[in-house]
């Protein structure tokens, strides 16, 4: 294998940072490239939580943090991958690299007549239209659309969420949370719909409701937040292997071992040839990016923990680690008003997922737990006095 001298970094989002960061951090001399149509890299998450209401910057390091690292930022988009040689096209400007990292995330699933909120400029465009007594329609009630939902309803805005589904996000947090959670748009004096968009236009939304009725509800600005398309051209036309994204080893090495893929786009292919889902979460961007770094430079891949992830809307802090997808059973805890927790556990008693409302160091525990495959006794999970930090430690709860 040639010694690595360069790497270039197609994508400025929190994966494609990573793995310019990680380089630099684990020792790497050669030369690192970012190429972004957007320019200097910078977070996601905030743009539909404190950055639409003026509370949050985005980027994910100073300007001058490039300089010192010596990473450099192209502003630019690649229009053509070589395989062969890892070299990208951006602006007819041919850049020659020794691996390339492609970190293009998705784009939202469009919706005609409505916005999407993926980028800086998509957030800036939609809150100059977020105007006290303003009228907003959402459609789609999953993460991204709560939580602008609770973000304009902090600006005055009157809001209708619109979801096919009668209670979301019972397959991420399991049913009591998600009744719980669905309970808190209607709280905070969000208008939710059971039903789909028919028409858009004219200031106006029309949903067909799922029992076969046609509403009408004002719509200064109709907002699609129906999930991600990733789009896969370049990695097609340089012959690399796609499947619902383009498909990946644990480290992010592509069918093309000068190619590599990280966070929305990757699809991890497991050693036993499952397709995993694409992990569409900040903490799975970043630990995409940590592992493809460590893979460039040759060094042992970290322990992966169990995915987590995060959602803030009307002053609750939402987190969900593992899965709550699995056949077997719920158990409920209630630590009181503000504090709420969901485990999950499969047919054999092993704990596979817990999900929180403001739960904080219990669903770390829980973390550590379903890392360890540890079987829990459902009656510790569902009483509050039990601490569950003490479980990881108690031989009773846990096979290792």
């Amino acid at each position: 294998m040639h010694p690595l001298r360069s790497v270039t970094v197609v994508g400025g989002g929190l994966a494609g940072f990573t793995v310019a960061a990680q380089l630099r951090a684990n020792g790497f001399d050669g030369t690192v490239r970012i190429v972004d149509p957007q320019g200097l890299p910078y977070d996601r998450p905030p743009l539909s939580k404190a950055y639409l209401t003026g509370d949050a910057t985005l980027e994910l390091a100073p300007s001058a943090w490039y300089d010192d690292n010596a990473v450099e930022v192209i502003t630019g988009r690649v229009t053509r991958l070589s395989a062969g040689t890892g070299g990208v096209l951006v602006g007819g400007r041919e850049l020659a690299s020794d691996a390339v990292v492609l970190a293009t995330g998705g784009l939202p699933r469009p919706l005609p007549g409505g916005r999407v909120l993926r980028t800086r400029a998509d957030a800036d465009r939609l809150r100059e239209t977020l105007r006290p007594g303003g009228e907003l329609v959402i459609v789609g009630a999953g993460l991204i659309g709560a939580e602008v939902a609770s973000s304009a309803r902090t600006l005055g805005v009157a809001v209708t969420l619109v979801d096919p589904v009668a209670v979301p996000l019972v397959p991420a947090v399991g049913p009591e949370l998600a009744v719980f959670l669905q309970a808190q748009h209607e709280k905070h004096g969000v208008r939710f719909l059971h039903g789909t968009p028919s028409r858009i236009g004219g200031g106006f939304a029309e949903i067909e409701r799922h029992d076969g009725e046609r509403v009408r509800v004002g719509a200064d600005t109709v907002l699609a937040a129906v999930g991600l398309e990733v789009h896969t051209g370049l990695a097609s036309s340089a012959g690399l292997a796609v499947d619902g994204g383009i498909v990946v080893d644990s480290a992010g090495r592509t069918s093309n071992p000068a190619i590599y893929a990280v966070g929305d786009i990757a699809r991890t292919r497991l050693p036993d040839g499952t397709l995993q889902r694409r992990g569409e979460h900040w903490e799975s961007a970043m630990l995409d990016g940590t592992a493809t770094a460590r893979s460039l430079l040759g060094l042992a891949a970290d322990t992966r923990p169990p995915p987590w992830f995060w959602s803030d809307r009307y002053g609750l802090h939402v987190e969900a680690v593992g899965t709550m997808a699995v056949p077997g059973k719920t158990v409920f805890r209630e630590s009181g008003p503000a504090s709420r927790l969901a485990f999950r556990l499969d047919t054999d008693g092993r704990l596979t997922g817990c999900a929180s409302i403001n739960g904080g160091k219990a669903l770390r525990a829980a973390r550590r737990l379903i890392a360890r495959a540890a079987v829990v006794a459902p009656e510790y999970l569902r009483d509050p006095a039990v601490d569950v930090r003490k479980l990881g430690r108690n031989t009773r709860a846990g096979t290792g």
